[in-house]
C-alpha cells in the first residue's frame, strides 16, 4: 500500500461508470448487512459500473460504545469480508470501496478503515486520519496517512467521512495525482449531498464519488445524499434517502479561468509554511499575546456589511458610489464593518485599472471617510509602488489608515498588469483580528487557513470573481431533527461559506456584480460554524445590494476561548505531520 506513480491524466477515467451504493446497516447484524451489501454491488457491477463504494462502516454499523461492543465485529484486511467482494470484483472487473472495521494484527488496535478491493484483491486501505466524536471510544487515528492508488481505470483516493472537513487530506490526495476521491460517510447534521463534498470536488479539479448511510442508529439521524460530483463541484447524480444505488458517467467538462480547479496549478507553496504548525492546540489567548507581541483584542458584538456593486471607468466616480453607500448605511444599519469589492476604487482605461500610490489621494478620501463615520472599511484598488504595480486591498478605520495587502494569487486579468503580492497581513482592529484576501486567493484553500492559523476572526474578501459558487437543493426528506433545514434551497452550496466553517472565522465575500461579463456577486457574510442552524449568515442575491451580519469576536471573563472564533475547534484537529506536500515547490 502507497503512493503510486503515474501522473494525473484525464485518459484513464473518461467515460468511466461508477455507483455509489447508499444503505442503512443493522448493528449486531454483520452476516445480514453483508448480504445486502454483496447484492448491491453485485447490481451495480452489473449495471456497468466500474467503481462502486459502499459507505463508512457499512458492513456493521456505526455507533459503537467501546472497544468490547464492536470486538465480534472487526476483521483483519484481507479477510473474509475483502475476500467476497474480492470475488464480485473479479467477477466483473470492476474495484470496490468497503467502509469496514479493521483490526491490526500487530499491535491488536482497531481502525475506522475503507479498503479498495480490485479484480486481483485488496489495492488499499486507507484509516480515517480524523476521527468524529464517537470514533475514539474504539478507534484508533489511522497511521497510513493520505495515499493515492494506482489502478487501471484511474488514480484512486480514498477519504471517510470527516477526514474531508480538513482542506489539507482533498489537497494532498490531489497533489499526488488523485483523479478520482472515493468519500465514504456516515454524514449527519445537514442537507445532503454536502457542502463540504461539493467544495473539495470543485477545489481539486477531482471526481468525489459519495457513499453516505441514511436511517436512524442509537438516536443519531444520518443524512442519505450519496451521490457523484464532478471536477466542477457540479452534482452529476444523487439520491435521498433509502437503500439504492446512485449511478453516473464521469466525464471531463469545461475547466473556466474562474473555476476553483483552475487556481489548482497557481499555488504558492513558498507561502503556505504555516501549514507546517498548529497553534490552536495551545490555549490560543495564551499562545497569540506570548511575549506580549500578538495579542488578540478583547473583540466585541459587531454589524459586518458586505457591498456588492459595479465598477465605473473613472476613479472619481467609484468614490462617489462609495462615499454615496457609506453615508446611506451609516444612517441606518450603522455597520462596523464595510467591504467593497476588489478594485472598487480604481477607474480603468481599456482592461488595466488606474493605478494610484497607497497612501495617495484615493487611500485619503476612504481613510475620511472613515474617520467621519466612526467605521472600519476594506476596499480594492489598484496600487503603484515605482514602477510596479499591485492589486491592492486597503484597511482604514477611525485611527486612520491601518495597512494594506497586495494579492498573492493572481488571476488572469491581473497578469498583463500587475505584480504578486509577497506576504499575509492581518490587523488588530477593535471588532477583532481582520484578515485580507482578494477574490482568486478565496478559491485556494490554503490562503484562509493561513489567515486562520494567525488568529484571525475575520477575512475579508474584496473579489471581481465571475462564474457561481453556490449550489440549489431541492429538499430532503430526511427527518432531521429542528432546526436543521430540509426544505428547498437556492444557497444549499455557497463555497465561502465553507471557507467560514472550515477556519471558524467570520467571512466577508464582498463580489463585483457585472452578469454581462459573468460576475454574478453572490455575496454574503458567513458564520464561524458550518452546522449552526438557523445559519449565521446575511447574502445578497442578484443585484447591487448590501448584506449586514451581527457578529461576536468577544469573550467571556475567562482565561479560557469561549467564542469558536478564539477556540477555532476544527483547527485543533489538524495532523501537520502529515503536510509537507503542501509546502514543497
Amino acid at each position: 500500500m502507497g503512493r503510486g506513480t503515474l501522473k494525473r491524466t484525464q485518459s484513464m477515467i473518461e467515460n468511466l461508470r461508477v455507483a455509489a451504493v447508499q444503505f442503512e446497516p443493522s448493528m449486531f447484524a454483520k452476516d445480514a448487512n453483508l448480504d445486502a451489501l454483496a447484492a448491491l454491488v453485485e447490481e451495480a457491477a452489473q449495471g456497468g459500473a466500474r467503481l462502486i463504494t459502499v459507505p463508512e462502516m457499512a458492513t456493521t454499523g456505526y455507533c459503537w460504545v467501546d472497544r468490547e461492543e464492536v470486538a465480534p465485529f472487526v476483521e483483519i484486511i484481507p479477510g473474509p469480508t475483502t475476500d467476497r467482494f474480492g470475488a464480485i470484483a473479479k467477477q466483473y472487473d470492476c474495484h470496490v470501496v468497503i467502509g469496514m472495521p479493521e483490526r491490526d494484527a500487530d499491535t491488536d488496535l482497531y481502525y475506522n478503515s475503507a479498503v479498495l478491493i480490485g479484480p486481483d484483491g485488496v489495492v488499499g486501505v486507507h484509516r480515517k486520519t480524523h476521527p468524529y466524536i464517537s470514533e475514539p471510544r474504539w478507534a484508533a487515528s489511522g497511521d497510513y496517512g493520505h495515499q493515492v492508488f494506482a489502478t487501471p481505470i484511474g488514480r484512486i483516493a480514498l477519504l471517510i467521512c470527516m477526514d474531508i472537513h480538513f482542506v489539507e487530506t482533498a489537497r494532498l490526495v490531489a497533489l499526488d495525482g488523485a483523479e478520482i476521491i472515493c468519500h465514504i460517510s456516515n454524514w449527519l447534521a445537514e442537507r445532503t449531498p454536502a457542502p463540504y463534498w461539493i467544495s473539495r470536488a470543485a477545489e481539486n479539479g477531482c471526481f468525489l464519488i459519495e457513499s453516505n448511510r441514511w436511517g436512524l442508529e442509537r438516536g443519531v439521524q444520518f443524512s442519505g445524499g450519496s451521490c457523484v460530483i464532478d471536477q466542477n463541484g457540479k452534482v452529476l447524480a444523487s439520491r435521498d434517502d433509502g437503500d439504492g444505488i446512485v449511478f453516473a458517467r464521469l466525464t471531463s467538462s469545461p475547466m473556466t479561468a474562474d473555476s476553483p480547479r483552475a487556481a489548482f496549478e497557481r499555488r504558492r507553496p513558498d507561502k503556505y509554511l504555516q501549514l507546517m504548525t498548529n497553534p490552536f492546540t495551545w490555549n490560543p489567548l495564551e499562545f497569540l499575546r506570548l511575549y506580549g507581541i500578538s495579542p488578540l483584542s478583547a473583540g466585541q458584538s459587531s454589524k459586518v456589511m458586505v457591498v456588492q456593486l459595479r465598477r465605473h471607468a473613472r476613479t472619481s466616480v467609484n468614490l462617489d458610489q462609495i462615499e454615496a453607500v457609506i453615508t446611506k448605511v451609516m444612517e441606518h444599519d450603522k455597520p462596523s464593518l464595510i467591504v467593497f469589492p476588489e478594485l472598487s476604487m480604481s477607474g480603468f482605461e481599456g482592461t488595466v485599472p488606474v493605478a494610484e500610490p497607497v497612501p495617495g489621494a484615493a487611500t485619503d478620501r476612504l481613510v475620511r471617510l472613515a474617520m467621519r463615520h466612526g467605521v472600519y472599511l476594506v476596499a480594492g484598488m489598484a496600487e503603484a509602488a515605482g514602477e510596479a504595480r499591485f492589486n491592492c486591498a486597503v484597511l482604514a478605520g477611525p485611527e486612520g489608515l491601518i495597512g494594506s495587502y497586495r494579492k498573492i494569487h493572481l488571476h488572469d486579468e491581473d497578469l498583463p498588469w500587475a505584480s504578486m503580492g509577497d506576504s499575509w497581513r492581518t490587523f488588530d482592529t477593535a471588532i477583532g483580528r481582520i484578515g485580507i484576501l482578494i477574490g482568486y486567493d478565496a478559491l485556494f484553500p490554503e490562503s484562509a487557513r493561513v489567515l486562520a492559523l494567525s488568529g484571525c476572526d475575520v477575512i475579508a474578501c474584496p473579489s471581481a470573481l465571475a462564474g457561481r459558487f453556490t449550489g440549489t437543493h431541492p429538499g430532503s426528506a430526511i427527518r432531521q431533527s429542528h432546526p436543521i433545514p430540509v426544505s428547498a434551497d437556492p444557497f444549499h452550496w455557497h463555497h465561502f461559506r465553507v471557507r467560514a466553517g472550515e477556519n471558524n472565522v467570520y467571512f466577508a465575500y464582498a463580489n463585483r456584480f457585472d452578469p454581462e461579463s459573468g460576475r454574478l456577486g453572490e455575496s454574503g457574510v458567513f458564520g464561524p460554524d458550518t452546522f449552526a442552524f438557523p445559519r449565521r449568515e446575511a447574502l445578497v442575491h442578484d443585484d447591487e445590494a448590501t448584506a449586514t451580519l451581527l457578529i461576536d469576536t468577544g469573550n467571556l471573563d475567562t482565561p479560557y476561548p469561549t467564542n469558536v472564533v478564539r477556540n477555532k475547534d476544527l483547527l485543533k484537529m489538524r495532523l501537520p505531520h502529515h503536510y509537507a506536500p503542501l509546502i514543497k515547490q
